[in-house]
């Protein structure tokens, strides 16, 4: 069912009636699952129920977790990449990230890779990734490989590249990537891969397709690239801590950046313009941020957990709609539970890192910093601080690795579980209720309008920050 929305620079504009979920104050249990009786989760992508991909898929069994040794498939982590044929890339999006990993893209290969397209709905972004690339890496984009537009990703992955980059804000990724990969481009995409069931499973649909082609994926999870995450990794599985607990994953930091309106921008403009602070683009920062420590729980877990119960509030966000705080206690399969936290709100105690818990010790892993592996007691066993290369460089490295080598590699669809674990804390907050692994792949929860003009579409004014409770 659809309606028909007036639009002051176009007649009008077609709107998916799930938009309705996200625009009305009354954020119900039911509204946000509604459907889920029909969809039929997975199954009905034809891609049966969630199994491991090439690259550290989800482990689905229940009962004990003794955290043995179990086949893992780690990236090569080299520090130069193999020669081979000059490979061409397109970017799709090109703001400040599109342009920090094209940027990271053009390190990791050297001579051997080149950029030769972009793509982006603004002209001001192309032109200022452009000029980047040129300054920091000598090299300069054809003008007529540039490409502005809602359709500019089909005219980048149709100009002759071997790897599309996509970057632009979340809500645009499952159909970039499913374009990508019916192209048989390989893909390096920006987490989180969704902002809603819909497009989760529309994400697992390509990312087997893109099996079934040999294509490699790589997703912007880069703390799975990373030395000292894989090291306290293989400790773990090795039962230096005994069997895992529980766990607490943080990302609690100082107020994001936003854009204040402008007056000559329209509606559209300033949503994507400002799209971290828009659930229906960004997918609230719990998708768009935390689910970096989220997806850390679910690789050393080896399993996504099967419900939720959270809260959260906005209390000092400038723009958008969604929240700025977050608290979700998750739990497995086997009743373990993982306390997720994350806030982005200014004077307060701040703490990005994940915590694991065992019958042996306790783990302490973060990006920056030491990572560490204590006793009981408080003994230091273990610790590991990277010198090596950033993260965000490796990831590409071990991309161009695995497409030179053919080795099978493909992270697609265990960072769309860890974005649907992100995406049930939300929706369990934004209700307070308490929502299901099963309930969230059954929904048919799709956010945001279905149709992009850059025009003013009347979404601004109906747009609501979610009131948990209302009703069931």
């Amino acid at each position: 069912m659809k309606k028909r929305v007036k639009n002051s620079t176009f007649d009008s504009v077609e709107l998916n009636q799930n938009t309705d979920i996200m625009n009305e104050n009354n954020f119900s249990r039911r509204k946000f699952l509604g459907g889920a009786a029909v969809v039929g989760a997975a199954g009905a992508f034809g891609i049966g129920p969630l199994t491991s991909c090439s690259a550290g898929g989800s482990s689905q069994g229940g009962g004990s977790f003794d955290w043995q040794p179990r086949e893992y498939v780690f990236p090569p982590l080299l520090d130069q990449v193999p020669d081979g044929p000059v490979l061409k890339a397109g970017v799709i999006g090109c703001g400040g990230r599109g342009s920090g990993a094209a940027v990271n893209f053009l390190e990791a290969g050297g001579s051997t890779v080149t950029v030769t397209a972009l793509g982006d709905v603004f002209q001001d972004r192309i032109d200022s990734c452009r000029e980047m690339i040129k300054n920091e890496r000598g090299v300069e984009v054809p003008a007529e490989n540039c490409f502005v537009g809602f359709d500019a990703f089909e005219k980048v992955i149709d100009s002759g590249v071997d790897i599309v980059i996509l970057a632009t804000p979340p809500k645009f990724r499952p159909e970039h990537f499913q374009a990508a990969v019916k192209a048989r481009k390989h893909v390096f995409m920006e987490k989180p891969v969704a902002v809603d069931p819909a497009g989760i499973r529309q994400v697992l649909a390509a990312a087997k397709m893109a099996d079934s082609q040999g294509l490699k994926v790589v997703t912007g999870t880069q703390r799975r690239h990373q030395h000292k995450y894989i090291s306290v990794y293989k400790e773990l599985a090795n039962n230096a801590i005994g069997k895992i607990s529980t766990a607490e994953v943080y990302w609690n930091q100082n107020q994001l950046w936003y854009r204040e309106n402008d007056p000559t921008w329209s509606e559209m403009e300033w949503m994507i313009r400002d799209w971290v602070n828009w659930c229906w683009l960004s997918g609230d920062h719990i998708v768009e941020q935390h689910v970096h420590n989220i997806d850390v729980a679910n690789w050393f877990f080896g399993k996504h957990p099967v419900k939720a119960l959270g809260f959260g509030s906005r209390q000092r966000r400038k723009t958008g709609d969604q929240y700025d705080n977050f608290s979700v206690r998750y739990e497995l399969d086997d009743g373990r539970q993982v306390l997720s936290m994350c806030r982005q709100i200014n004077g307060c105690d701040n703490a990005v890192n994940e915590i694991f818990h065992g019958t042996k010790g306790k783990s302490f892993t973060a990006q920056g910093g030491t990572s560490t592996i204590t006793d009981l007691n408080g003994n230091q066993l273990f610790a590991f601080e990277d010198h090596e290369t950033s993260p965000y460089v490796q990831e590409h490295k071990d991309l161009i690795t695995c497409i030179r080598q053919n080795i099978p590699f493909n992270e697609a669809e265990a960072t769309a579980n860890s974005v649907m674990t992100a995406i049930m804390g939300r929706v369990s907050a934004y209700t307070g209720k308490e929502v299901t692994w099963d309930e969230m792949m059954n929904s048919d929860l799709k956010l945001g309008p279905e149709t992009f003009i850059m025009g003013n579409i009347g979404y601004i004014a109906d747009a609501k920050v979610p009131v948990p409770g209302s009703e069931e």
